[in-house]
């Protein structure tokens, strides 16, 4: 079994979805800066992508909850943890404000993280148990809705008939389902002595080092990102 502090193919895995995110921003940001004309918040092809993303993140929440409470069940080490967390997305929503006016990010997906975190952690517990919940809380994210919800703050609950007007928005139904999901995952493989597979063996032994760098780095690769792409994009719009 790989170290148990920290399993690389998690951090890989983890450094596939940032990957793909800062491909993705990028796209977006030259969207935004007009070099390019693709409609990523209407066509199937980019909003599948962008729930492809969210969830590989999210799945991957509820998996290190799972393995942090086999290894460093503390709440000492949890509430570091979530406060990095809480204070970087409080650092998104300023730095958006600033960018975006009206349509800042007041709940995006560390924002829904941080929530979850305190939803989900004690709930791990239940182990192989949170699939059951999970599924449970998905199904209702997807299938409910009622305009009650449609008013800020009630649209960090979910249960929206409409989507607000911000450039990102993860609302906590149906997105716990997902975290849940990866917490009864993540307790499967402890049973196991988070054993990997033989088919995802070779990505343990050596996985890509790009990736398991971004995904050691995964918090502060998303703070970053965008403020180095919309920069460089900015500086070609004036050299060039």
């Amino acid at each position: 079994m790989a170290d148990t502090q920290r399993l690389r193919i998690v951090d890989a895995l983890r450094g596939f979805a940032v990957a793909q995110m800062i491909v993705y921003h990028f796209i977006y940001d030259l969207n935004y800066f007009g070099y390019v004309r693709v409609r990523m918040l209407v066509d199937p092809q980019w909003v599948g992508w962008r729930t492809a993303i969210v969830t590989q993140f999210l799945l991957l929440v509820g998996v290190s909850l799972a393995l942090r409470a086999a290894h460093k069940p503390a709440w000492r080490d949890f509430g570091r943890r979530w406060l990095q967390i809480a204070a970087a997305a409080v650092l998104v929503s300023a730095g958006s404000w600033l960018v975006f006016g009206p349509r800042f990010i007041w709940f995006g997906i560390l924002h829904f993280i941080a929530l979850a975190l305190l939803v989900a952690r004690p709930l791990v517990r239940l182990g192989a148990w949170n699939l059951l919940l999970g599924a449970a809380a998905l199904a209702l994210g997807l299938l409910y809705s009622n305009p009650v919800f449609d008013p800020a703050p009630f649209t960090a609950i979910g249960f929206v008939t409409r989507k607000p007007y911000n450039e990102d928005y993860v609302p906590l139904f149906p997105w716990i389902g997902v975290v849940l999901i990866g917490a009864g995952l993540g307790s499967l493989w402890a049973r196991r002595g988070f054993a990997v597979a033989p088919l995802l063996a070779p990505l343990d032994r050596a996985p890509p080092r790009v990736l398991v760098w971004l995904g050691t780095w995964a918090l502060t690769a998303y703070l970053l990102h965008q403020p180095i792409l919309m920069g460089l994009l900015l500086l070609f719009r004036k050299l060039a």
